[in-house]
């Protein structure tokens, strides 16, 4: 997967103080910050810990803007023109400190909002917002004597909460434009709350999207049929023992189960922004069908078989004579095939 180069537009850092049991205590910054080579640093280290993880719900804006307002609030940020960036900023950190609260949790960070353009110069690109709530972890750093010295830095593996509002697939009114980190217990679901996320996941059609993916991995692979047929039984088998089970897809962990001797690179495309694969849906079993299963219909005919038949010899296709032919028939169907009327 090419990394995608950004433009920091805007930023702005509060810091949400929460300790057990304590009502949480916001600190407010004034001013955006200066977009200077640290704020390029923060921006790209966000982006690349939420690609890193696996666990992500994807949605669009709730349509009820009263108890969801950041919809609201953007519209005014950047169509009306009557919000700035640090006004959008303070109320999205007013409603996060109101939902830790309720919520009950226990842990604050510094409370991010950044507007990044991915992958575009002189104007291209996705115009982003970013939000996200991150940890920190104390250090040391040496100073300018040679002494060490504690410090505190952002922990990006302490990511407590973190979203991405696609604006420019808002404005065009895509059916997905959020996408999430799903954290545990509460840790997920109460930042999509303060998103104002409403899930949309269609099953079926992300199964296809994945089923089209894994074809066309194992042909730029360019296995020999009996390593391809077998990566794709595979992934038959897991993304159907998880449909049974109700258990939703995670990339990093499919990959190694169907191609395990280098699962980096299908992970790689199933991540892929081209491929437009949302994770954490649970797969339709109807649809992984076509992994294992060839199906076809003709005006007067409809065919169905394995592709362990095609390696077996039950099935036979002669592309010189554009025939396809099946072996070891049950008697049934030759009792009906003898007595079906001849031209």
């Amino acid at each position: 997967m090419r990394p995608l180069e950004h433009t920091v537009t805007h930023l702005i850092i509060h810091t949400l103080e929460k300790a057990p049991g304590s009502p949480a205590r916001l600190i407010l910054r004034e001013g955006p910050c200066t977009l200077d080579a640290a704020a390029l640093r923060l921006a790209e280290r966000l982006c690349s810990q939420y690609d890193s993880r696996s666990a992500k719900g994807f949605g669009r804006f709730e349509e009820d803007e009263e108890s969801y307002p950041l919809a609201r609030w953007l519209r005014e940020h950047l169509v009306d023109e009557t919000l700035d960036f640090a006004g959008l900023s303070r109320a999205f950190a007013e409603r996060v400190q109101a939902l830790t609260d309720a919520e009950e949790l226990e842990e604050g960070g510094q409370l991010v909002m950044a507007r990044i353009r991915e992958g575009g110069a002189n104007g291209g690109g996705t115009d982003c917002l970013w939000l996200a709530l991150i940890g920190e972890a104390e250090g040391v750093r040496i100073g300018g004597a040679l002494e060490a010295l504690d410090c505190c830095h952002l922990d990006f593996t302490a990511l407590h909460a973190a979203g991405r509002i696609d604006l420019s697939g808002w404005r065009r009114g895509d059916e997905r434009y959020i996408g999430f980190l799903r954290g545990r217990g509460k840790g997920g679901m109460w930042f999509k709350n303060a998103l104002g996320c409403s899930d949309v996941m269609v099953a079926l059609q992300e199964t296809k999207k994945l089923v089209a993916t894994l074809d066309r991995f194992v042909d730029t692979e360019g296995l020999a049929p009996a390593t391809r047929d077998a990566v794709l039984e595979r992934a038959h088998d897991y993304l159907d023992t998880l449909g049974e089970a109700g258990a939703p897809v995670v990339f990093e962990e499919l990959a190694r189960e169907v191609f395990p001797e280098q699962p980096a690179r299908l992970d790689a495309l199933l991540r892929a922004e081209e491929t437009r694969i949302a994770p954490g849906f649970v797969p339709n079993r109807r649809a992984i069908r076509p992994l294992v299963r060839f199906s076809a219909s003709g005006d007067n005919w409809k065919l169905e078989f394995e592709r362990s038949g095609l390696h077996s010899g039950a099935v036979h296709y002669d592309r010189a004579t554009d025939t396809l032919v099946l072996s070891g028939l049950p008697d049934y169907l030759k009792r009906m095939l003898d007595e079906a009327p001849e031209d």
